[in-house]
């Protein structure tokens, strides 16, 4: 379906709304301006012709036009309409407008019976009288005192002439300044008769308008400090009241809010005299309005717009709505939920509200003008006319405009919205409207419309689907909320604040790619730990009662630790996060357990190779800073780098003289899950943070809120750090004569961490990198050793269980190598020997001396087979012949020899190991035999023909010699001793 076109280009603002950029300044009509003003003073609506252009005839305003216009020019019938009615509706109710139709009606009949309206007071005083009324309705004379710009005692020469009083100020005006009548009735300001016969001298039916008439008798006349005046204006009034009554063709219009509806202020007097006229105008008087709610969409179309919308842009708009207000999924989560006859009367409610979305007329109507302070009309159409003026320049200038203007589209950006929602009434507390003005700013839109909770993250979202049909979703969303807001617990049968539904329906759009999914979830974030700092949200339960959200002008805990999260920095939160992985961190069977400090002035791989990781014997459960180290998500680069040049596998100069790197296992965050414990590491040092408030420490109530929320962040963050801890690496050997290499475990179960040393060792004796409790026995030990393990002393052979990666690491360390070799030895499958080769014995494990550097582990000798009778007929071999039993497997005592069928294995490498002490000064000859002896060494370490070397030797000789030799120890990472002789 083609688009229609928009509002802003169909309907033409009226020249004054643009004039004025919107904030129209004649919404509060002046009935003094329509009669008196001149000049660049006098308004557009003091001509009757425009006045009845912009004027809605509303069938009260028409009721009370077409009364006065029977009174004054329906001759012998004038007895068929009320002498006297009293408009006494609230502020902004339209008074004011409908005493300058009044006195248009009696001073300029012909122009405005001309327009729509003087088209309904005819035909309406035609159905009274049952006849046309004259054109000219008699040429009335109208009377006009506008209290609210007169001053007891204090006449203005202009307008009042010699007058004084209210009862001369009313002479003047009615003889027109005729100085002789004025003075021949001056006198007589409380003879009813007197007063009806200088009525009756002007000889044309009289109008009088008598505005804002508590202003003159109220406070005013207290200021005038005159009992004599007071006295005679008070008792003018009573005369008058009655004298309108019984001359014909006389009509009265008196403005006077109900007491229950005016909070002016009055001393006892002026009281008194408020309650004395008002009980004259009930008796003499007929209440009446002008306007009702039903009439807002009229009057507001009528005021703001110069003309009517074409039929077919009300017909393709009100299509286009269709498939939105008849999609399932909008109809059981919203529209139904919402209810209001709107949407049942959709064609018709469109037509009468355009442009304006019949949702936010309801609200208008319904909700708004049931406050008490809201002035109706006035300042209903103050709050449109800004609206329709910004979202018009928006149009005009390429920006996205609602399809109609519903009640998340007030611009709270553009401050002529902003003051004229907040002036209208609904907020009265001055205190209480700069607080709303704050919440506007901060939480919805600010007046750059670049900021604000909520504009943010419109301007913030990925590009999606519904982006360029709904790309300020959340500003509707927080604006309607805000609006909720303002009007407080009055919604009626609402509740506080708005409504999930209402809030989906405030952010809705004409377009199917905006699902009810996308509206929730900008109202998730929207009113999420990121979203609104001053949103309260009342918890739904179920369809019957749905989740309500308003806006909180108190202080409340979430507004405090809203306000602190942003001043939270990434050091601080990073610096959270470290502690508690640290805190967080058990060892289990690992040894030791190191935390790995990351340092953003260095690079990971700098942190690692300087962290001291080396230990020897001793199993490390290392657990490396999410700061700086972490694994997946396409950011592991660095971090791999740095554990391979940790357990050193690095190449070139970064390659690290490491001996223990098998015995250390690395723990290390997973990147994405790092970004959920760190939000988790903000909400909690910004509640840590808050319960240290004063605000919270002096108040139960936040305190209370407080405590209990700090504990639930910090469950939170360790949760989350827990389970972001879901890598373990460490230096594996697959194949014992291949290359060692990192691997990886990833935990996958929810219940798993890093950085529990006992999860962690589970998962490695899995993959064979370690042996749990009691698993490492003799036959675990005979089946991890290599034939060039035997002859190895035990020293080596327990650094091997450290450093070495083909061989596991050690649930007991120390003691499970020593119990292995005992029961071993025990077993018979293993023997422990001397230097010279000879067997010794162990009584018990900790016998077995894991720190010999002359013991070693050998496999047992093979046992000579029993003797055998020969058989029958067999030689019996003997001595001198070399006859014997053949050793087991076929070799000799000496492992040297041979039988058929068998064949000894060739010895490939022999441990060589020697000592000696002596004096080589002077002995030239033990000089050469020891250098040729190195020598021999040096050939076969240059020809890598040694594989392991183990060897403390103290030399004396002389100092330039000695630096030489240290320097290429340490060249070695082999530590030299250099004392002086």
């Amino acid at each position: 379906m083609m688009n229609p076109t928009p509002w802003w280009k169909a309907l033409k603002l009226r020249r004054e709304v643009v004039a004025a950029s919107g904030q129209i300044d004649d919404v509060q009509m002046s009935l003094f301006q329509a009669v008196y003003g001149t000049g660049a003073l006098r308004p557009a609506y003091a001509a009757a012709d425009y006045y009845g252009e912009i004027t809605h005839p509303t069938d009260r305003l028409v009721d009370l036009l077409s009364e006065i216009a029977v009174r004054l020019g329906a001759g012998d019938d004038y007895q068929k309409a009320r002498p006297v009615t009293r408009l006494d509706q609230g502020m902004g109710g339209g008074k004011s407008h409908a005493c300058i139709g009044a006195y248009h009606l009696a001073a300029n009949p012909a122009a405005l019976l001309g327009t729509q309206l003087g088209e309904g007071i005819l035909l309406r005083a035609k159905q009274k009288l049952g006849r046309d009324l004259p054109a000219d309705l008699g040429h009335p004379h109208v009377i006009v005192m506008p209290c609210d710009n007169m001053t007891p005692g204090a006449p203005t020469q202009e307008f009042d002439g010699p007058a004084t009083s209210l009862y001369e100020r009313f002479l003047w005006r009615l003889f027109s300044k005729d100085y002789s009548l004025y003075e021949r009735y001056q006198p007589y300001f409380s003879d009813k008769s007197r007063i009806a016969e200088a009525i009756r001298a002007v000889n044309r039916p009289v109008l009088v308008i008598v505005d804002e008439i508590l202003d003159y008798v109220g406070n005013g006349l207290d200021g005038a400090n005159r009992p004599d005046l007071a006295a005679q204006d008070m008792a003018f009034l009573r005369a008058l009241l009655d004298v309108i009554n019984d001359v014909p063709h006389v009509a009265m219009l008196a403005v006077m809010i109900a007491s229950d509806r005016d909070k002016t202020s009055l001393s006892t007097a002026a009281a008194a005299r408020r309650d004395d006229l008002n009980s004259l105008l009930e008796r003499n008087g007929t209440p009446a309005t002008v306007t009702e709610v039903g009439d807002f969409a009229d009057i507001l179309r009528r005021r703001l717009f110069d003309g009517d919308p074409a039929a077919e842009v009300l017909a393709a708009t009100v299509a286009r709505y269709h498939p939105l207000h008849s999609d399932p999924v909008w109809v059981k989560n919203v529209w139904d939920q919402v209810g209001g006859q709107w949407r049942e009367q959709w064609a018709a409610q469109v037509a009468e509200c355009y442009p304006f979305h019949p949702q936010l007329m309801a609200i208008a109507r319904e909700e708004w003008s049931q406050v008490t302070g809201f002035q109706r009309v006035r300042s209903t159409i103050r709050i449109f006319a800004a609206t329709v003026f910004a979202q018009q320049q928006r149009g005009l200038a390429g920006g996205w405009t609602p399809a109609l203007i519903g009640p998340g589209d007030l611009p709270l950006s553009d401050s002529a919205v902003r003051e004229a929602l907040l002036g209208s009434g609904l907020v009265e507390d001055d205190r209480t409207i700069a607080n709303y003005r704050s919440l506007a700013e901060r939480e919805v839109v600010n007046n750059a419309d670049t900021s604000g909770s909520a504009r943010r993250q419109d301007l913030e979202r990925n590009s999606l689907m519904w982006g360029d049909a709904n790309p300020r979703a959340a500003e509707r969303a927080a604006t309607f909320i805000f609006l909720a807001s303002v009007v407080g617990t009055l919604r009626p049968g609402r509740g506080r604040g708005a409504s999930a539904p209402e809030v989906k329906a405030a952010c809705s759009v004409p377009d199917l790619a905006f699902t009810v999914t996308d509206a929730d979830t900008v109202i998730d974030d929207l009113v999420g730990a990121d979203g609104m700092s001053a949103v309260e949200v009342v918890p739904g339960q179920g369809h019957n009662k749905p989740a309500r959200y308003y806006l909180s002008t108190r202080l409340t805990h979430r507004m405090l630790v809203n306000d602190i999260r942003r001043t939270i920095t990434e050091t601080e939160r990073d610096a959270v996060v470290a502690e508690f992985a640290r805190r967080l961190s058990s060892t289990g069977p690992f040894r030791d357990l190191m935390f790995v400090a990351g340092d953003s002035g260095r690079t990971p791989t700098e942190v690692l190779a300087t962290a001291g990781l080396d230990t020897a014997y001793t199993t490390r459960l290392v657990v490396l800073d999410p700061s700086q180290f972490s694994l997946r998500n396409g950011s592991e680069q660095a971090t791999m780098h740095a554990l391979n040049v940790a357990v050193g596998l690095g190449k070139g100069t970064e390659q690290l003289p490491v001996q223990w790197a098998s015995s250390a296992v690395f723990a290390v965050i997973d990147t994405q899950r790092r970004a959920n414990a760190r939000g988790m590491a903000i909400e909690f040092l910004a509640r840590q943070r808050a319960l240290e408030a004063d605000e919270v420490k002096n108040d139960e109530d936040l305190k209370a809120t407080g405590a209990k929320e700090f504990f639930q962040a910090k469950e939170q963050l360790e949760k989350a750090l827990r389970r972001a801890y879901q890598h373990v690496v460490f230096l594996a050997q697959p194949d014992p004569e291949g290359e060692r290499k990192l691997d990886q475990v990833s935990l996958e179960d929810e219940h798993s961490s890093g950085l529990d040393g006992t999860i962690v060792w589970k998962a490695l004796a899995e993959r064979d990198k370690v042996l749990d409790a009691g698993a490492f026995s003799a036959k675990a030990l005979v089946h991890n050793l290599r034939e060039n393990d035997y002859g190895r002393t035990l020293s080596d052979l327990r650094a091997s269980f450290y450093s070495a990666p083909r061989l596991p690491l050690l649930y007991g360390g120390d003691r499970d190598l020593q119990q292995a070799i005992y029961d071993a030895v025990i077993a018979g499958i293993v023997l422990i020997v001397d230097a010279g080769g000879n067997s010794v014995d162990v009584t018990a494990p900790n016998q077995v001396n894991l720190a010999s550097a002359g013991l070693r582990l050998a496999k047992p000798k093979p046992l000579p087979e029993a003797d055998t009778p020969p058989a029958a007929g067999e030689d019996t071999p003997s001595e001198e012949t070399g006859g014997g039993t053949q050793p087991p497997n076929g070799a000799g005592a000496g492992e040297s020899g041979s039988t058929a069928g068998h064949t000894t294995p060739a010895v490939t490498e022999q441990r060589l190991s020697f000592s000696f002490t002596q004096n080589l000064l002077g002995d030239d000859l033990s000089s050469d035999h020891l250098a040729s002896v190195f020598r021999v060494l040096y050939q076969a370490l240059d020809e890598r023909q040694v594989s392991y070397g183990q060897a403390t030797l103290q030399l004396v000789l002389s100092a330039e010699v000695a630096t030489k030799v240290t320097q290429e120890l340490e060249a070695l990472g082999v530590s030299a001793t250099v004392n002086p002789l």
